[in-house]
């Protein structure tokens, strides 16, 4: 039976579609079915839905003030511009298929927290530890374009324990790993990079071979 082969110019933006779509779904649910703050055990204490907002860094970090809060958008949006120009010229190249999917794995991560930081602003209203959020709400969003706050959900604390007494500076406090709170798109973040890491010389040398060397599309 012959495999079904998706063409290099289509693999990108089933990868983008695909993880935006899960993202987005997560995120809209999170804000609009949870108050901010709670808690839903998955596995045990392992695994949980804990609903937190930050200002637009991945796995939970900040980036304060107004201005810090553009820039950084601002800065998402040209690496995007980028990366979607390195796509197109990988896929001219007839680079290797795992070097496409991990290049847009971690640009379907920065549209998926750049739309939060765009758009959730205008699209919702504020979402507080006593009171879900409101999807267009009459009195308009909580936030300006550019400036809304990116959801996150995934929390992984799989060892809870105490640093020992005699440990610098934190001796006797609590110990969590893995403790960042993080989303779908910094996990595709985290994924194109390591595929990247892992799988660089291979990828790489593919897109060095002459195009006679290489698979057709």
């Amino acid at each position: 039976m012959s495999r079904l082969k998706i063409s290099r110019r289509n693999l990108p933006w089933i990868v983008i579609l695909l993880v935006l779509l899960l993202d987005q779904t997560s995120k809209i649910i999170v804000k609009t079915q949870m108050t901010l703050g709670q808690n839903i055990p998955v596995l045990g204490n392992w695994f949980n839905i804990y609903f937190i907002e930050n200002e637009g860094m991945a796995f939970g970090m900040q980036f304060s003030g107004e201005y810090g809060k553009l820039i950084l958008s601002i800065f998402r949006i040209i690496a995007v511009i980028f990366i979607g120009w390195y796509i197109h010229k990988l896929v001219v190249q007839k680079a290797h298929r795992g070097l496409i999917v991990s290049v847009s794995l971690i640009m379907a991560g920065a549209l998926g927290n750049i739309i939060d930081s765009a758009f959730y602003g205008l699209l919702f209203s504020e979402s507080y530890f006593s009171q879900t959020a409101e999807f267009l709400p009459e009195t308009g969003g909580y936030a300006t374009f550019l400036h809304g706050r990116v959801v996150d959900m995934l929390y992984f604390p799989i060892i809870r324990s105490n640093f020992p007494e005699w440990f610098p500076f934190r001796g006797g406090q609590e110990f969590i790993f893995f403790r960042p709170v993080f989303n779908l798109a910094d996990s595709a973040i985290t994924i194109g990079v390591f595929i990247l890491l892992v799988f660089q010389k291979k990828f790489f040398d593919s897109v060095k071979k002459p195009e006679s060397l290489k698979d057709a599309a």
